[in-house]
């Protein structure tokens, strides 16, 4: 595999596991496809750690789902990968809302996990 290549499966790895747990809105799981330690910058103020990403997580409308595009990786170290996203969240009761989003994924002893999230709305 190419590096590209390589750093994109790296991501689906992981964001295929997050969009799971997201779309069956499973808070706990979500938060555990984080670091101990991550930083994440939903669309209210951030958080640290899988506590604050669990709530998050907890708020959200059952039958939020979320559809993911890679459009940039970069491999800034062997166990790092930056991913910058598209992502639309479909509601049942409202219009999908489009952003963008950069993760910072980190291999860990026991795998991959995000360590950065953020989200930027687009206007």
């Amino acid at each position: 595999m190419n590096s590209t290549t390589d750093s994109e499966a790296i991501l689906r790895g992981v964001l295929d596991q997050w969009k799971t747990a997201v779309d069956r809105h499973e808070p706990q799981q979500v938060a555990s496809q984080f670091t101990e330690d991550a930083i994440f910058q939903g669309l209210r103020p951030y958080s640290v750690g899988r506590p604050g990403i669990a709530a998050y997580y907890d708020s959200q409308p059952v039958g939020l789902t979320a559809a993911y595009r890679i459009l940039e990786t970069r491999r800034p170290a062997d166990n790092l990968v930056f991913g910058y996203l598209d992502v639309d969240f479909s509601f049942t009761d409202r219009p999908t809302l489009r952003v963008n989003l950069g993760v910072l994924v980190q291999r860990m002893e026991q795998g991959w996990y995000i360590s950065h999230y953020q989200v930027s709305r687009l206007d």
